[in-house]
C-alpha cells in the first residue's frame, strides 16, 4: 500500500485544501479528518470528486473559517446536522461535525443528532470501505485511522457493514440500494451476511422517499456494469418493491433467437451493452425499460413460439404510469417513452433493405434523439449468432451512412409541412378544421416518400395538384 501522503500529493488541488484546513484546525485546537469516499477513492487510486471533512466540534463554524481562507464568500449550512457545503470551484467540499444519529422506526430522518468523537462518527457509516479517516493536523498529517478494516475489505473487494447489517439497513434502508450501487460501481461482492440481511430487511425500503430511491437507481445505471447492481436488486427482492415492471421479466422466457431466453437477463445484457456504448444514463435507462411490456404482451404462437406483438406501443403506455410513480423528470420521461416506442424501427430496417423513405420517417419520428436511438438498437443485439450480428451491424452502418447527410438531417429532425395551415386555408378556400390537417399530412407523406423535395415551392405545386381531391 502506498504512503498516504504520497497518494494525497497525486491530487494537488485536494492537497492544497487539506493542508490549509489542517493548519486552521490546529490553530483553533480542533481535531480534523478527511473521511469517507475521499479516503476510499484515494486508496483505489480514483480521482476524488469531493472532499468530506469531519471535525470534532462545530462543522458550520469551521466551514466558514475554511471558506474565508479559500476566498469563498458564502457557505451552504445545514444547521440541524452542524454541516456545511463550501462551493469551492476547484473541488466540492463538505464539512460535518462528528456525530451519531438515532432514528424513528418509521423514518430514515434522524430523530436525534448526538455530537461525538472520531470513533463514534465512523461507526455510524454504511460500509467498512467508507469508515476510514486521515488526520489532517500538521503534526499528524497523513495518519490513517481504520478501526473497521476498510483497507482489507477494499483489497478483498467486499461490501461489509461495520455493525450488524440488520441494524445498519433497518436504521437507514437506503443503504440496501447503496450496497447494490457500490457492487456495480466497483465490481465488489456484497458480504453474505449483508446480502441475507437485505433479503430480510427489504420491506423497510417503504420508508424511503421515491426521490431518493429513483436517484440511487440512476446511480446504479450510471455505473460501469449496471447489471451487477440491478441483479442484486432483483435477487434480494428489492426490485419487486421499487420497480415491479422489471421484476415481472424475471424467469419469463422469450424465443431462442436471442442469447438470453429469459427476458430479464436479456434486458441486463442490453443495459450493459448500452453502458459500453455510451456514458449517458438516459440511454441506459431506456435499455432497462425498452421491453417493459413484454410480460403483458407475451402470447404463444404454434409456429413462432412466444410473440410480443405491440410491446413497443404498449410499453410507451406502461411508462406513463412508471414515470409518475418514480417521479422522473419530464425530459427523462418523454425520452424513455420515445425510445421504447421506436426501439423496433431501426432493427426492422436492419433486417431488410433500407429505403430512403424509411430513413426519412425514422428521422422524423426520432428527431434530435436519433443518435441515442441507434445506440439503444445496437445495444439490443444480444444474439450470439455471428452471422446475424454481422448482418444487423452492417445494415445499421448503412442506416447511419444515410443519416450522415447533414442537410437532410437538418430538414427532417424537426420536420413538418413547408406549407402552413393558414396558407392551405387561403388557397383551398377552407375554414379551419379536419381537412386542413389531412392536406398537410398528404404533403408531408409525399415528401417522406420522396415524391417531392422538402421545400416550399415543390410543396406548393403539389398542393395545387391534390387540393381538388380534398375540396370535393
Amino acid at each position: 500500500m502506498s504512503n498516504v501522503k504520497d497518494l494525497i500529493s497525486e491530487h494537488p488541488e485536494a492537497e492544497y485544501v487539506l493542508k490549509r484546513a489542517g493548519k486552521i484546525a490546529s490553530k483553533n485546537n480542533k481535531q480534523l479528518y478527511v473521511v469517507g469516499g475521499f479516503v476510499r477513492d484515494l486508496f483505489m487510486q480514483n480521482k476524488p470528486k469531493e472532499i468530506d471533512l469531519m471535525i470534532v466540534g462545530d462543522g458550520i463554524e469551521f466551514a466558514e473559517m475554511l471558506a474565508e481562507n479559500l476566498s469563498v464568500k458564502k457557505v451552504i449550512p445545514f444547521k440541524e446536522f452542524s454541516t456545511a457545503k463550501i462551493p469551492y470551484k476547484k473541488i466540492d467540499i463538505e464539512v460535518a461535525a462528528a456525530r451519531l444519529e438515532t432514528y424513528e422506526n418509521t423514518s430514515r430522518k434522524p430523530k436525534e443528532v448526538i455530537y461525538t468523537d472520531l470513533k463514534g462518527d465512523l461507526i455510524r457509516r454504511d460500509f467498512t470501505i467508507n469508515t476510514m479517516a486521515i488526520d489532517l493536523l500538521p503534526e499528524n498529517y497523513g495518519e490513517l485511522h481504520d478501526p473497521y478494516s476498510g483497507i482489507v475489505d477494499l483489497q478483498s473487494k467486499k461490501i461489509i457493514t461495520p455493525l450488524n447489517p440488520d441494524d445498519t439497513f433497518s436504521e437507514d434502508p437506503l443503504r440496501m440500494l447503496r450496497a447494490a450501487y457500490f457492487a456495480s460501481k466497483f465490481d465488489f461482492e456484497i458480504d453474505k451476511k449483508c446480502y441475507d440481511s437485505i433479503i430480510r430487511q427489504k420491506e423497510r425500503i417503504s420508508i424511503v422517499s421515491q426521490e431518493r430511491i429513483t436517484a440511487e437507481l440512476c446511480k446504479i445505471l450510471s455505473s460501469p456494469i449496471p447489471s451487477i447492481g440491478l441483479t442484486v436488486l432483483q435477487e434480494t427482492g428489492l426490485m419487486k418493491l421499487i420497480f415491479p415492471e422489471i421484476d415481472e421479466m424475471y424467469g419469463m422466457d422469450q424465443t431462442p433467437e436471442w442469447h438470453h431466453k429469459d427476458i430479464f437477463f436479456h434486458t441486463m445484457q442490453v443495459v450493459d451493452n448500452a453502458a459500453k456504448l455510451s456514458q449517458k444514463m438516459e440511454i441506459r435507462f431506456a435499455a432497462l425499460v425498452h421491453d417493459i411490456a413484454k410480460p403483458a404482451t407475451r402470447r404463444v404462437d404454434k409456429d413462432k413460439g412466444y410473440t410480443f406483438h405491440g410491446h413497443d406501443a404498449v410499453g410507451e403506455k406502461i411508462l406513463k404510469t412508471v414515470i409518475r410513480r418514480m417521479k422522473l423528470s419530464n425530459n427523462l420521461g418523454e425520452f424513455l417513452k420515445k425510445m421504447t416506442l421506436l426501439h423496433l424501427r431501426p432493427i426492422a430496417l436492419a433486417k431488410k433493405s433500407v429505403t430512403d423513405s424509411a430513413i426519412r420517417r425514422l428521422m422524423v419520428a426520432a428527431g434530435d434523439d436519433i443518435d441515442d436511438l441507434m445506440i439503444l438498437c445496437r445495444a439490443d443485439i444480444t444474439t450470439k449468432n455471428p452471422n446475424k450480428v454481422n448482418k444487423y451491424m452492417k445494415n445499421f452502418e448503412r442506416v447511419d451512412e444515410k443519416m450522415k447527410d447533414v442537410k437532410e438531417r437538418d430538414l427532417f429532425s424537426q420536420f413538418q409541412s413547408p406549407i402552413r395551415g393558414k396558407e392551405i386555408m387561403e388557397i383551398c378556400n377552407l375554414d379551419e378544421g379536419k381537412k386542413i390537417g389531412e392536406i398537410k399530412k398528404a404533403i408531408e407523406e409525399a415528401i417522406l416518400d420522396g415524391k417531392i423535395d422538402n421545400d416550399h415551392d415543390n410543396a406548393l405545386t403539389y398542393l395545387y395538384q391534390i387540393k381538388d381531391d380534398y375540396i370535393s
